[in-house]
């Protein structure tokens, strides 16, 4: 079958380019002036994982493990990659080069294109929802957060998608192959909610498949299907083997996993995974972006209430465009937030004339999809639905920010839109179009000239005065109102392309360079008050963890210790771990033993220590959790004086003369609070057996990420306490050569038996779930190609012999 250049060739290259464009013109810094998007969360990431970064980079080996973040933890889970990984070459190739993270982006539209044109779409309407797919403030206020795994993995669900739609077009090979790769890149990325929602997408999609198909299909031919993509499945599950693998592993005995004390339940509590729980009326920012004010922290300017007041009562010009550059104008339900999820009025717009324009299939199954996610968004704001599923859903209790399923809405939003809009003209009916105009702009109307009808009060209030509070109030009224005049004039102007498109006074490319031109405005001028040319900096990483005169002060010491920065959240912070091993650091799925002594024992010890400290008294001996990570060191600010020593730490490992045998964990836990930790340690004899105190001298010789030695002088044999966190799986002890059993003490500590006389002790980390699963995780990802290749090739064959 021979292609035609200009119909079959050329739009899509056209599409292509346009996406490349829109990319590195709005990236610009990023692509053309090797700067980066200033992410904070990516910040404190990589404090968090530079000890593993540095290894990797000194020894061309895997820091499995870091002592860095919390005390220590795996650190797999931090920053892993495999010899021979072929997907960050591949990532490389199929987005043309462009720079990590924003190249997600493009991505996201090429697949949504690609996506959008197994269903029918023509390339014009394609482009728009790719656009609006990739583009929405979802992903850019995303970026500017810093979190990129998220952004890669909903921008890939296209990519999914389309594999399961070709594969029930009787494109098995190809439709699996593609399901395997994107599922694989997916999973590459961990981020296992998205991935979730991936899979509620693909499950809603087969759903409807099966019910309009089974009558029509043979029930073989549907199994048949479903097999492939089974296989397709497999295969990305094969090639991220390791990668499952060691989450899995880890899974259980983070916060993510089973309960410890016997008070707790098991995954995350209700209020935590879902205090992001999106409003109700907050889904109307789909439609108008600063119904509920804009982000928490957003720009205001001259003549607004605010300012006005400001000025009226006295403040200096300083203070008050100090406030006027992030006044809170938020004043929905969640917490805080970066910026509205908007997606584009017009997308919401076409995907309402979908109600009566579009192929009942693809309304039933991206209607699923935004009727679903939307509800799951809700979170506690529905809780007789959400809280059943927390229950009952196997894994959902996993998650947090259940917010996140707007990741969905934002998918299946375009994707329906195209399809409308697509259906709409090729029937030219003006039925729908007259009934979506009539009662959305109707909607939008109310909106603009009622806006007073709302209180508009926000949590942010509190603490403000009244005239300030009453000045706030009024410019919420003036966002919302100006901001549905907004939307109304975008669909007010989509109508009349589209009505002018049906009477045939223009053409379908004339429409879509339209649309496109709209949204692409719409869409960009949203997203530049979140992410604009002030997010970009040339080196973050420079300044934010430049060293200060603390710094060189604690890198004077050689010793091997844990340093406590009191000046960050002990669970926000990357710029302790960027240097030294610390107590506190940022993950989102710390260990839980750790968090347990964090809620139990290290907040009230901290708490009472920096209430002392304030008051001239320094009780280091009042930490004896503390003590007992071997936090050598207190940071209070910059200054070399504002370092403290801490006289009472424990060390690197010790042997206690007594051991208080406990038989629960909350029991171990309440004992923490009561004995000293260098002269006392607790074991539970439930798990542990008797265990008998001894007498010596411990000596840490050396530290690897991945090993440590010890030197071991026993008058008395007993057990040894080493300031190491006690993670079951992966570590090994040996006593001089001979492997020892691993005990826990102390709730999270490490412990071991050791005899009278002289040893070394040594201990190791080489997790089976790493070390077994490198070679076959390699082998899956090239046989990805290879069916890919195979897919790709019968595919054209078969069109060859039917041309």
């Amino acid at each position: 079958m021979q292609l035609n250049f200009k119909k079959d060739v050329l739009p899509h290259l056209v599409g292509i380019a346009i996406f490349y464009a829109i990319v590195v013109v709005y990236f610009a810094p990023v692509v053309f002036q090797d700067q980066v998007i200033m992410q904070g969360d990516i910040l404190k990431w990589e404090g968090s994982a530079t000890e593993a970064l540095n290894y990797r980079e000194a020894t061309g080996k895997e820091a499995l493990w870091t002592n860095s973040v919390f005390g220590g933890m795996p650190a797999y889970f931090v920053s892993l990659e495999f010899a021979g990984d072929i997907t960050t070459p591949l990532l490389s190739i199929i987005t043309l080069g462009l720079p990590h993270p924003v190249n997600s982006l493009f991505l996201g539209m090429v697949a949504m294109y690609v996506l959008m044109l197994t269903f029918g779409v023509r390339p014009a309407f394609a482009i728009i929802a790719s656009v609006a797919f990739s583009m929405s403030s979802y992903n850019l206020l995303s970026l500017a957060a810093g979190h990129n795994a998220k952004i890669w993995a909903v921008n890939l669900i296209p990519v999914i998608l389309l594999g399961i739609h070709l594969a029930f077009k009787k494109k098995r090979l190809l439709g699996a192959g593609i399901l395997a790769l994107g599922l694989l890149l997916q999973l590459k990325f961990n981020h296992v909610q998205i991935t979730y929602y991936s899979l509620i997408i693909s499950v809603i999609y087969v759903a409807v498949r099966i019910v309009f198909d089974w009558k029509k299909e043979p029930v073989v031919q549907l199994g048949k299907t479903i097999a492939f993509l089974l296989l397709g499945a497999v295969l990305a599950v094969g090639g991220n083997i390791g990668r499952i693998a060691t989450a899995m592993e880890y899974a259980p005995y983070s916060t993510r996993g089973n309960t410890t004390l016997e008070s707790a339940s098991a995954g995350l509590d209700k209020d935590y995974a879902f205090s992001w729980s999106n409003g109700k009326l907050e889904t109307f920012t789909f439609l108008i972006p600063n119904f509920y004010g804009g982000g928490s922290s957003t720009p205001l300017g001259k003549n607004t209430a605010s300012e006005k007041a400001l000025r009226s009562n006295g403040l200096d010009p300083a203070q008050i465009n100090g406030f006027l550059q992030g006044a809170p104008t938020y004043w929905g339900d969640q917490p805080f937030t970066g910026g509205p999820i908007y997606g584009g009025v017009i997308l919401v717009f076409l995907a309402f004339i979908g109600i009566w324009a579009a192929p009942k299939e693809s309304l039933y199954t991206f209607g699923a999809i935004i009727l679903l996610s939307l509800m799951l968004s809700w979170g506690k704001n529905l809780s007789w639905f959400n809280y059943l599923l927390f229950d009952i859903l196997p894994g959902y209790n996993k998650f947090r920010a259940v917010s996140m399923a707007l990741g969905m809405t934002l998918f299946a939003i375009p994707a329906l839109a195209a399809i409308s809009l697509e259906r709409l003209y090729q029937s030219k009916d003006f039925k729908p179009l007259y009934i979506a105009g009539v009662a959305m702009g109707g909607l939008l109307f109310l909106f603009a000239i009622g806006a007073g009808i709302f209180r508009f009060e926000g949590a942010a209030d509190a603490g403000l005065p009244d005239w300030l509070v009453n000045a706030i109030r009024q410019d919420r009224k003036s966002m919302l109102s100006a901001s549905a005049w907004r939307s109304l004039a975008l669909v007010g102007a989509s109508f009349a392309l589209v009505y002018f498109a049906l009477k045939g006074k223009i053409s379908d490319l004339i429409l879509g360079l339209g649309l496109f031109a709209l949204v692409t405005i719409d869409l960009w001028a949203v997203n530049k008050h979140y992410l604009n040319d002030d997010s970009f900096q040339g080196n973050p990483t420079g300044s934010y963890f430049s060293e200060t005169p603390a710094d060189v002060e604690i890198a004077k010491d050689k010793d091997y210790f844990r340093v406590l920065d009191l000046t960050e959240s002990l669970t926000a912070t990357g710029k302790s771990p960027y240097r030294f091993h610390s107590l506190g650091g940022y993950h989102g799925a710390k260990m839980r033993r750790y968090q347990d002594l964090l809620d139990n024992r290290l907040s009230f010890e901290l708490n009472d220590f920096v209430k002392k400290a304030q008051e001239g008294e320094f009780d280091f001996g009042g930490i004896q959790t503390i003590n007992m990570m071997n936090t050598k060191y207190l940071i209070a600010g910059t200054a070399a004086n504002a370092v403290f020593e801490n006289p009472e730490a424990n060390g690197p490992a010790w042997v206690p003369s007594q051991v208080v045998s406990v038989q629960t964990n909350q029991e171990e836990m309440d004992e923490l609070g009561r004995i000293n930790t260098k002269t006392q340690a607790t074991v539970n004899t439930s798990e542990f057996g008797q265990v008998n105190a001894g007498s010596g001298q411990i000596t840490h010789t050396y530290y690897a990420p991945n090993e440590l030695k010890y030197t071991a002088e026993m008058s008395k044999e007993g057990l040894a306490v080493f300031s190491e966190i006690y993670y079951p799986v992966g570590w090994t002890a040996t006593l001089d050569g001979k492997e020892t059993e691993i005990i826990r003490t102390d709730y999270l500590l490490r412990g071991l038996i050791v005899p009278a006389g002289t040893h070394e002790i040594v201990f190791k980390f080489e997790p089976k779930s790493y070390t077994a699963t490198k070679t076959p995780m390699i082998i899956f990802q090239y046989l990805i190609v290879l069916s890919l290749i195979a897919g790709v090739f019968f595919t054209i064959k078969e069109r060859n012999g039917r041309g």
